[in-house]
């Protein structure tokens, strides 16, 4: 049985007007707000060519690639073996290519169609490169031979900084 009562709920003082356009018409400052208009497509363009903090997908993800073939070649030297640096390569391709797969997915026309279209086509990418990323992990024993998971996830970890580092640089520029 609910805990909730038409008894607990007198109380409660209901409001009869669902209308909040009247509420819209003045913000927190207590100034007039403006009605929200579209921007046109020229509008538009102009908006992200003046935005310079603006990071691209493709930015991050050469610069993913660039850090795993360092950490690789690091490894494999400090490690002077091979399967060192195999392993720590593979780690960061367990990175880069989810994550190039969600860019790529990211930036087709279909997730610009609508904020709608947007919001899924995040949510779908982000499950892709959640599964892909899992699946190479799942075959980095068959493939990689013998593997290093130390420098496998050296790898994985050095990549996935590279995300904080565009947010920095965006932060910065």
């Amino acid at each position: 049985m609910s805990s909730t009562t038409p008894e607990r709920l007198r109380g409660i003082r209901r409001s009869e007007n669902w209308d909040d356009d009247d509420d819209d018409s003045v913000d927190a400052a207590g100034q007039g707000k403006q009605p929200i208009q579209s921007l046109t497509r020229a509008q538009a363009q102009a908006l992200l060519a003046n935005n310079p903090h603006a990071v691209s997908p493709w930015w991050v993800v050469a610069v993913q690639i660039v850090v795993g073939v360092l950490v690789a070649l690091l490894a494999g030297a400090v490690g002077a073996r091979w399967d060192v640096f195999w392993s720590a390569l593979y780690g960061a391709g367990a990175v880069v290519i989810p994550g190039a797969l969600m860019a790529r997915g990211m930036t087709s026309a279909f997730t610009s169609l609508s904020p709608g279209a947007s919001a899924l086509g995040f949510m779908v990418w982000a499950l892709v490169k959640i599964g892909v990323s899992v699946v190479l992990l799942v075959l980095a024993t068959r493939i990689v031979q013998p593997l290093s998971w130390p420098a496998l996830l050296a790898g994985m970890v050095a990549c996935m900084q590279v995300y904080w580092l565009a947010l920095a640089w965006r932060r910065r520029g």
